[in-house]
């Protein structure tokens, strides 16, 4: 079973970058999709963004598109979420997740995803 927790959050301006880590328990991490949610109070948990073992990716298009990249570093058991152009509505407690499988696909419902981090807090603000 692997764990993952998340760091990298805190207060940024509007317009700016800040990139968020996840660093899984042992290297089996780096055969799981990992995929980042993102919350604020009284809402569900909000896709943002996926990768999978190989490498492919997906974005919630509507919301980062464009602004946030994924990517993962096998040798540090890492998967980093890079934000950039950051407006006030990315702010939101962000999760990592890895899903319940391993070498599978990249998905977008937090049901496919088993082992979460207590999450980092992202505040975007003048």
């Amino acid at each position: 079973q692997v764990q993952v927790a998340e760091s990298g959050g805190g207060l940024v301006q509007p317009g700016g970058s800040l990139r968020l880590s996840c660093k899984g328990s042992d290297d089996t991490f780096n055969k799981y999709t990992v995929a980042w949610f993102r919350q604020t109070p009284g809402q569900e948990r909000a896709f943002v963004a996926a990768i999978n073992w190989r490498g492919d990716t997906t974005y919630d298009e509507d919301s980062v598109k464009g602004r946030f990249i994924v990517s993962r570093v096998n040798a540090e058991n890492t998967v980093h979420l890079q934000m950039n152009s950051l407006k006030s509505e990315d702010t939101a407690d962000y999760y990592c997740t890895a899903a319940g499988i391993q070498f599978g696909r990249l998905e977008m419902s937090p049901r496919e995803y088993h082992y979460w981090g207590q999450g980092t807090q992202v505040t975007v603000s003048s």
